[in-house]
């Protein structure tokens, strides 16, 4: 655990005092502490708590405890990674259900990117209960408007592969947009004015021009 948010941390897939992350040994969970430095984990910012959180301990665990154990109660993973990757929560913002990778890697790795939307933001309940459905379905990664990813996986670093997978995959869709360039705007040529009245023709100009010059 101590490496995976060394990791995460040089990676830039969580702010200094965000994230979590835990691990699931037969009845037991162990999962950071509320506030943990995830790229300077210690010893003691790593709970042991029982699968069901049923300890006076799990109110210093991550505030995002009930996610974890709803996950771990309706699904066979045994890790949860829970990061802050900036692309990834930008472009969820602009996203209704679902990001489409554009990259071959994310898309053999993720196929795409469900995209969440809580009623009420910061309300970990409803958060352990949309979440768990999505791993079930076969998703490895999710990400949460406004609040960040998740990713399941064996054991932590594979849910930490499926983190960058997706922060990279959101990525490249953002500098893709960025670096597209519009189509230059077409101009209609400027109608050129013709010296010659609108009621007058060069035949008939020219017409004029010799009864003048007979005279």
């Amino acid at each position: 655990m101590v490496e995976a948010g060394r990791q995460m941390q040089a990676l830039g897939l969580v702010s200094p005092m965000g994230g979590s992350m835990s691990v699931r040994e037969a009845d037991r969970i162990y999962i950071t502490k509320k506030g943990a430095h995830m790229g300077d984990l210690k010893d003691d910012d790593i709970l042991e708590l029982p699968s069901d959180g049923s300890t006076l301990m799990a109110g210093t665990a991550a505030a995002d405890l009930p996610a974890h154990i709803a996950i771990y109660k309706d699904t066979s993973f045994n890790a949860v990674v829970h990061a802050t990757p900036p692309y990834a929560l930008a472009l969820s913002l602009a996203m209704e259900n679902k990001i489409m990778p554009q990259d071959t890697e994310g898309l053999n790795t993720l196929r795409s990117i469900p995209v969440v939307r809580t009623r009420d933001r910061g309300n970990m309940e409803e958060l352990g209960k949309v979440l768990p459905p999505i791993y079930k379905s076969g998703y490895n990664v999710s990400i949460v408007k406004e609040f960040g990813s998740y990713a399941v996986g064996d054991n932590l670093f594979s849910a930490l592969e499926g983190t960058f997978c997706l922060e990279r995959s959101c990525k490249i869709i953002s500098v893709n947009k960025m670096m597209a360039t519009p189509e230059p705007r077409r101009e209609h040529p400027k109608e050129r004015r013709s010296a010659i009245p609108p009621g007058i023709g060069v035949m008939d100009r020219d017409r004029n021009f010799k009864r003048g010059f007979n005279r």
